[in-house]
Protein backbone atom coordinates (compact mmCIF):
# COMPACT_ATOMS: atom_id res chain seq x y z
CA UNK A 1 0.00 0.00 0.00
CA UNK A 2 2.86 2.43 0.69
CA UNK A 3 4.56 1.58 -2.45
CA UNK A 4 1.85 2.71 -4.60
CA UNK A 5 1.37 5.86 -2.48
CA UNK A 6 4.28 6.72 -3.30
CA UNK A 7 4.05 5.64 -6.71
CA UNK A 8 0.74 7.61 -7.04
CA UNK A 9 2.86 10.88 -5.13
CA UNK A 10 5.80 10.13 -8.02
CA UNK A 11 3.29 10.61 -10.99
CA UNK A 12 1.47 13.10 -10.02
CA UNK A 13 4.85 15.19 -9.46
CA UNK A 14 6.01 14.39 -12.93
CA UNK A 15 2.85 15.24 -14.45
CA UNK A 16 3.00 18.89 -12.51
CA UNK A 17 6.53 19.29 -13.81
CA UNK A 18 6.00 18.60 -17.03
CA UNK A 19 3.38 20.81 -17.20
CA UNK A 20 4.95 23.54 -15.29
CA UNK A 21 7.77 22.90 -18.38
CA UNK A 22 5.21 23.06 -20.79
CA UNK A 23 3.96 26.25 -19.65
CA UNK A 24 7.08 27.87 -19.24
CA UNK A 25 7.89 27.13 -23.12
CA UNK A 26 4.50 28.16 -24.09
CA UNK A 27 5.58 31.75 -21.49
CA UNK A 28 8.83 32.00 -24.31
CA UNK A 29 7.29 31.79 -27.34
CA UNK A 30 4.01 34.13 -26.86
CA UNK A 31 6.65 36.66 -24.95
CA UNK A 32 8.00 36.85 -28.78
CA UNK A 33 4.31 37.89 -30.22
CA UNK A 34 3.90 41.92 -31.08
CA UNK A 35 0.49 42.17 -32.58
CA UNK A 36 0.37 45.69 -32.19
CA UNK A 37 -2.29 47.52 -34.23
CA UNK A 38 -4.68 50.47 -34.06
CA UNK A 39 -6.52 51.09 -31.28
CA UNK A 40 -8.58 53.27 -28.77
CA UNK A 41 -6.08 53.21 -26.43
CA UNK A 42 -2.72 51.62 -24.48
CA UNK A 43 -2.96 49.87 -21.47
CA UNK A 44 0.28 50.00 -19.45
CA UNK A 45 0.39 47.34 -16.77
CA UNK A 46 1.73 49.07 -13.39
CA UNK A 47 5.46 47.70 -12.02
CA UNK A 48 6.36 50.30 -9.45
CA UNK A 49 7.50 52.99 -8.37
CA UNK A 50 10.61 54.80 -5.50
CA UNK A 51 7.60 57.35 -4.80
CA UNK A 52 8.81 60.15 -7.22
CA UNK A 53 9.89 58.14 -10.37
CA UNK A 54 8.64 55.03 -12.22
CA UNK A 55 11.27 52.03 -11.17
CA UNK A 56 13.75 50.27 -13.92
CA UNK A 57 11.25 47.61 -15.17
CA UNK A 58 7.98 49.91 -14.98
CA UNK A 59 9.88 52.71 -17.41
CA UNK A 60 10.80 50.92 -20.04
CA UNK A 61 6.63 49.77 -19.94
CA UNK A 62 6.02 53.45 -20.61
CA UNK A 63 8.64 54.37 -22.81
CA UNK A 64 6.95 51.65 -25.28
CA UNK A 65 3.88 52.93 -24.70
CA UNK A 66 5.40 56.64 -25.84
CA UNK A 67 6.82 54.85 -28.81
CA UNK A 68 3.37 53.26 -29.85
CA UNK A 69 1.53 56.96 -29.22
CA UNK A 70 4.17 58.40 -31.27
CA UNK A 71 3.41 56.13 -34.08
CA UNK A 72 -0.03 56.47 -34.15
CA UNK A 73 -1.55 53.12 -32.65
CA UNK A 74 -3.70 55.00 -29.93
CA UNK A 75 -4.49 58.63 -28.80
CA UNK A 76 -4.63 57.83 -25.37
CA UNK A 77 -2.40 56.20 -22.87
CA UNK A 78 -4.11 54.31 -19.63
CA UNK A 79 -1.30 53.93 -17.03
CA UNK A 80 -2.12 51.31 -14.25
CA UNK A 81 -1.30 50.99 -10.38
CA UNK A 82 -2.48 52.24 -6.93
CA UNK A 83 -0.06 53.35 -4.09
CA UNK A 84 2.54 51.34 -2.92
CA UNK A 85 3.75 50.97 0.18
CA UNK A 86 4.78 54.89 2.08
CA UNK A 87 4.12 56.60 -0.89
CA UNK A 88 2.20 59.74 -1.48
CA UNK A 89 1.24 59.04 -4.98
CA UNK A 90 0.03 55.94 -6.67
CA UNK A 91 2.26 54.24 -9.24
CA UNK A 92 -0.72 55.70 -12.24
CA UNK A 93 0.23 59.33 -11.10
CA UNK A 94 3.79 59.14 -10.94
CA UNK A 95 4.08 57.11 -14.56
CA UNK A 96 1.65 60.47 -15.70
CA UNK A 97 3.96 62.82 -14.60
CA UNK A 98 7.01 60.76 -16.24
CA UNK A 99 5.17 60.52 -19.42
CA UNK A 100 4.46 64.37 -19.30
CA UNK A 101 8.12 65.08 -18.95
CA UNK A 102 8.77 63.07 -22.48
CA UNK A 103 5.80 65.23 -24.11
CA UNK A 104 2.51 63.31 -23.48
CA UNK A 105 -0.31 66.02 -23.26
CA UNK A 106 -2.37 65.78 -20.04
CA UNK A 107 -5.46 65.05 -22.14
CA UNK A 108 -4.08 61.84 -23.89
CA UNK A 109 -3.22 60.23 -20.13
CA UNK A 110 -5.78 58.27 -18.14
CA UNK A 111 -4.89 56.68 -14.40
CA UNK A 112 -6.15 53.72 -12.73
CA UNK A 113 -4.84 54.31 -9.19
CA UNK A 114 -7.06 51.16 -7.22
CA UNK A 115 -4.87 48.26 -8.16
CA UNK A 116 -2.11 46.34 -6.30
CA UNK A 117 -1.43 43.01 -8.64
CA UNK A 118 -2.12 42.28 -12.74
CA UNK A 119 -5.50 41.19 -12.33
CA UNK A 120 -6.35 44.44 -10.52
CA UNK A 121 -4.88 46.13 -13.21
CA UNK A 122 -6.96 45.14 -15.88
CA UNK A 123 -10.21 44.74 -13.80
CA UNK A 124 -9.72 48.30 -12.66
CA UNK A 125 -8.69 49.17 -16.82
CA UNK A 126 -11.91 47.81 -17.97
CA UNK A 127 -13.80 50.27 -15.77
CA UNK A 128 -11.88 53.27 -17.11
CA UNK A 129 -12.49 52.11 -20.66
CA UNK A 130 -16.43 51.34 -20.41
CA UNK A 131 -16.87 54.97 -18.77
CA UNK A 132 -14.69 56.49 -21.47
CA UNK A 133 -15.95 54.60 -24.28
CA UNK A 134 -12.70 52.78 -25.31
CA UNK A 135 -13.19 49.16 -27.04
CA UNK A 136 -9.69 48.02 -28.05
CA UNK A 137 -6.51 48.38 -26.31
CA UNK A 138 -2.74 47.51 -27.45
CA UNK A 139 -1.29 45.84 -24.12
CA UNK A 140 2.14 46.63 -23.23
CA UNK A 141 4.19 45.16 -20.26
CA UNK A 142 7.14 43.00 -20.57
CA UNK A 143 7.67 39.99 -22.71
CA UNK A 144 7.26 37.19 -20.32
CA UNK A 145 4.59 39.00 -18.59
CA UNK A 146 2.74 38.85 -21.49
CA UNK A 147 0.55 35.88 -21.85
CA UNK A 148 -1.08 35.78 -18.65
CA UNK A 149 -1.88 38.96 -18.80
CA UNK A 150 -3.60 38.77 -22.52
CA UNK A 151 -5.66 35.37 -20.48
CA UNK A 152 -6.48 37.58 -17.49
CA UNK A 153 -7.53 40.48 -19.93
CA UNK A 154 -9.48 37.95 -22.43
CA UNK A 155 -11.20 36.90 -18.67
CA UNK A 156 -12.21 40.62 -18.06
CA UNK A 157 -13.46 41.16 -22.07
CA UNK A 158 -10.94 43.34 -22.72
CA UNK A 159 -10.03 43.75 -26.68
CA UNK A 160 -6.68 43.64 -26.35
CA UNK A 161 -3.26 43.07 -28.63
CA UNK A 162 -0.05 42.24 -27.11
CA UNK A 163 2.63 44.38 -27.57
CA UNK A 164 5.84 43.24 -25.25
CA UNK A 165 8.23 46.32 -24.60
CA UNK A 166 11.75 45.74 -26.68
CA UNK A 167 13.60 47.83 -24.19
CA UNK A 168 12.26 45.19 -21.01
CA UNK A 169 14.98 44.82 -18.36
CA UNK A 170 14.97 40.99 -18.01
CA UNK A 171 17.38 40.70 -21.03
CA UNK A 172 20.13 38.29 -19.45
CA UNK A 173 20.03 34.49 -18.28
CA UNK A 174 20.47 35.58 -14.56
CA UNK A 175 17.30 38.03 -14.70
CA UNK A 176 15.24 36.31 -17.32
CA UNK A 177 14.90 32.47 -15.72
CA UNK A 178 14.09 33.63 -11.80
CA UNK A 179 11.33 36.41 -13.96
CA UNK A 180 10.21 32.92 -16.20
CA UNK A 181 9.92 31.04 -12.63
CA UNK A 182 7.57 33.36 -11.34
CA UNK A 183 5.45 33.96 -14.21
CA UNK A 184 4.86 29.97 -14.85
CA UNK A 185 4.21 29.88 -11.17
CA UNK A 186 1.10 32.46 -11.51
CA UNK A 187 0.29 31.29 -14.51
CA UNK A 188 -0.47 28.49 -13.41
CA UNK A 189 -2.04 29.36 -10.45
CA UNK A 190 -4.85 31.49 -12.11
CA UNK A 191 -5.38 29.38 -14.22
CA UNK A 192 -6.45 26.86 -11.82
CA UNK A 193 -8.37 29.94 -9.90
CA UNK A 194 -10.28 31.10 -13.09
CA UNK A 195 -12.13 27.53 -12.97
CA UNK A 196 -13.36 27.72 -9.57
CA UNK A 197 -13.77 31.64 -9.60
CA UNK A 198 -15.68 32.83 -12.31
CA UNK A 199 -14.32 36.05 -13.55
Amino acid sequence: MKKRILQCTALFLTAVILYALFCAGSIVLYAKRDDRAPADCIIVLGAGTDGKTPNAVFRERLNHAVTLYHEGYADTILLTGGYSPGNKNSDAYIAGQYLQSLGIPTEAILLEEQSTITQENLEFAKEIMEKEKLSTCILVSDPLHMKRSMMMAKDYEIQAVSSPTPTTRYQTMKTKLPFLARETFFYVGYQVYRIFVKV
